[in-house]
C-alpha cells in the first residue's frame, strides 16, 4: 500500500472526514484488524468548539473503544435542566439522579469537542492499520463495478489523487461532498432558526446551578451551559434584523450574559469566539448507494436543544462498523448492510424531531407558548414521571430489521433497545466480556452442545444470576436468555433456550484482534 503515483492505492474501507464520526469509525475497524485510509481537509484537530454535549450511551461507545478514561479527564458530568425564564428566574427544574447509571457513566457529559478530537487522534496514532491524509480537498466519489473510487486534490501541492475501496465512508459533515456525489438530497423537517453561539472561558466561578438553563422567552430564547472548569457556552436566538457580527466583542455581548453574571464583580473573562449557526432539522433520502453510506452530519442534522447532533454521528459508526466486518470476511449477505439505513433513519428522526419540539416550547409565539410556560412547566418539575422522562437519556429502541427481532404488541419486549452494561463478573461490565462480538446471556443453564454451537458461531457467552441487575432486566422484558449484539442492541430475546441459541448469526471473525502499537506509536 505505498504511495507510488503510479498507481491508485486500494484499502478495505475509505473514510471522508476525521471529524469525531469518522475517527470512530476508523478506530471501530481497527479492532477488527481492518485496514482504513482517512482523507479530510484538515491537517490537525479542528480548533474551534462546537459539540458540547453527549449522554451515556454515547459515552458507552467511547468507552468501547477503550476511551472511557480519557474522556472522563476532559469531561464534566450534567446535573440536569433548568427551564428559566427572561430574568433567570426558574420555571422548572429536573435533576438527574447520579447514583442512576445503567451504562455505568454519567446521563449527561459536558465536553469541548477540540478536546475529543485530541483524543480519538492520539488513539488513532497508537493504532495498527489506520493512516490519516490530512489538506486533501475531496473532489467526487464513485461506485465502480467492483469498488468505490475517491478523487481529491493535495491542497499543498495541487496534485489530483485517486484511492479506491471496497467501501467508502462520508463522514464529510453538513456540507458533504460524498453526498452530494451519489445524489442523495436532504429532506427538511421543518425548523430551521438562526442562533448566536458564545463560547467564554475564565477561572471565576459565576455560582451558576451546574445544569443546563434553557430560556424559554420569544423575545430572546437563550441557553447556558458550563462545559468545563474554565469553559461556558451561550446560545442566544438571533432576530431577523440581527447577525453575529453585532456581536463580536465582550462589550457587545455583554448584555446578553449579564443575566448569569449578577453576582460576580469584575468577571475576568476571555471571548474565544462568537459566531451565528443555522439550527436545521434534516435528513437523506438515501443512507447508501451501493459501497458508499453516508454518517453523521451528512446524513442528518439537529437543532441541539436535545445534545444529540455528535452523538447521533458516534451511533452511526456503531451500528454500520461491525456490519461491514462481517460482511467483508464473507459472513453477512449484502442486504445485512441495508440494515443500517433501516435502523438508523427512524432512531435518527425521532431524535430529530424531539429535539424540534423542544425548540419550538422554547420560541413559540405568546398565543401558545407564554401560556405553556407561565402555567404548565412550573408544575413539570413536581411530577415525578414526567421530571423522569425529561433526565433519562434512554434513546428509542430500533425498528425491526434482520437484526431486531421485535415482537408485535408487546411494549416490554426488549429487542432493539439497549443491554445494560451492568458490572456481572469479577468487577468486569458485559462491553468488557464481549467487546466487539455477539454475546448470548441467560438465567438458565447451557447445555454442552449449546455452549459449543454458540463458540464455533463466535458468541461470548455469560451466565447470569436470576437476582443480579442484569436478571431483573430480563425478568422485566419476561425473558430468560437474550442475543446482544456487538454493537450493544439486543437482537432478540427469549424464555427458551433452545429456541434462541440458534439464531446468533455465525460471525467468529468478529472476535476482535489487539490493535494497538506501543506506547511510542509504533
Amino acid at each position: 500500500m505505498g504511495t507510488d503515483r503510479g498507481r491508485v492505492e486500494h484499502y478495505p474501507v475509505v473514510i471522508v472526514g476525521a471529524g469525531p464520526t469518522g475517527m470512530t469509525a476508523a478506530l471501530l475497524l481497527a479492532r477488527y484488524g481492518i485496514e482504513c485510509l482517512i482523507v479530510d481537509r484538515w491537517d490537525e484537530a479542528y480548533p474551534q468548539p462546537r459539540a458540547v454535549h453527549l449522554d451515556d450511551e454515547v459515552y458507552r461507545i467511547l468507552a468501547d473503544l477503550g476511551l472511557g478514561d480519557e474522556f472522563a479527564g476532559i469531561s464534566r458530568p450534567g446535573r440536569g435542566l433548568r427551564l428559566v425564564d427572561s430574568a433567570i428566574a426558574t420555571l422548572a427544574e429536573f435533576d438527574r439522579d447520579p447514583v442512576r447509571m445503567p451504562h455505568g457513566f454519567p446521563q449527561a457529559n459536558m465536553f469541548d469537542q477540540p478536546d475529543l478530537e485530541r483524543v480519538l487522534r492520539s488513539r488513532l496514532a497508537a493504532t495498527e492499520g489506520v493512516r490519516i491524509r490530512g489538506g486533501c480537498e475531496v473532489l467526487e466519489v464513485a461506485n465502480l463495478r467492483d469498488r468505490a473510487r475517491v478523487r481529491y486534490r493535495d491542497a499543498e501541492t495541487g496534485e489530483r489523487r485517486s484511492v479506491t475501496a471496497e467501501f467508502v465512508l462520508g463522514c464529510d459533515g453538513a456540507n458533504s461532498v460524498v453526498r452530494a456525489s451519489i445524489g442523495s438530497r436532504m429532506r427538511d423537517l421543518g425548523f430551521e432558526q438562526r442562533w448566536l453561539v458564545v463560547d467564554i472561558a475564565t477561572d471565576t466561578e459565576l455560582g451558576q446551578w451546574e445544569g443546563v438553563h434553557q430560556v424559554c422567552d420569544t423575545e430572546r430564547a437563550a441557553t447556558y451551559m458550563r462545559i468545563g472548569a474554565s469553559r461556558y457556552r451561550w446560545e442566544f436566538r438571533l432576530r431577523e434584523d440581527e447577525t453575529a457580527d453585532q456581536y463580536a466583542t465582550l462589550d457587545t455581548i455583554a448584555p446578553l450574559v449579564s443575566p448569569w453574571l449578577r453576582e460576580v464583580r469584575d468577571p475576568d473573562l476571555t471571548l474565544i469566539r462568537s459566531t451565528e449557526y443555522t439550527f436545521r432539522a434534516r435528513i437523506v433520502d438515501r443512507w447508501r448507494d451501493r459501497r458508499i453510506f453516508l454518517l453523521g452530519d451528512a446524513a442528518h442534522l439537529t437543532p441541539p436543544f436535545v445534545g444529540q447532533g455528535m452523538g447521533a454521528g458516534l451511533r452511526d459508526a456503531h451500528n454500520l462498523v461491525w456490519k461491514l466486518v462481517a460482511f467483508l470476511r464473507a459472513e453477512l449477505p449484502d442486504d445485512a448492510l441495508d440494515t443500517y439505513p433501516s435502523e438508523r433513519a427512524p432512531h435518527v428522526a425521532s431524535m430529530i424531531n424531539l429535539a424540534v419540539a423542544v425548540g419550538r416550547a422554547m420560541t413559540s409565539g405568546p398565543a401558545v407558548g407564554e401560556a405553556v410556560r407561565k402555567r404548565l412547566m412550573p408544575l413539570l418539575g413536581h411530577v415525578p414521571l414526567l421530571s423522569s422522562k425529561v433526565t433519562d437519556s434512554t434513546t428509542p429502541r430500533l425498528s425491526r430489521s434482520i437484526f431486531v427481532a421485535r415482537q408485535a404488541l408487546r411494549p416490554f419486549d426488549l429487542a432493539g433497545s439497549l443491554c445494560p452494561n451492568c458490572v456481572v463478573d469479577g468487577g468486569r461490565r458485559v462491553d468488557q466480556i464481549a467487546a466487539g462480538r455477539f454475546l448470548f446471556l441467560a438465567t438458565t443453564p447451557l447445555t454442552r452442545e449449546q455452549r459449543t454451537e454458540l463458540d464455533r458461531r463466535g458468541a461470548a457467552i455469560l451466565a447470569v444470576p436470576t437476582t443480579s441487575e442484569l436478571g431483573e432486566w430480563l425478568r422485566r422484558g419476561r425473558a430468560t436468555a437474550a442475543i446482544v449484539r456487538p454493537d450493544k442492541t439486543v437482537l432478540a430475546t427469549s424464555r427458551s433456550v433452545p429456541s434462541l441459541h440458534t439464531r446468533v448469526p455465525s460471525c467468529p471473525a468478529l472476535s476482535a484482534p489487539s490493535t494497538h502499537r506501543s506506547s511510542h506509536g509504533g
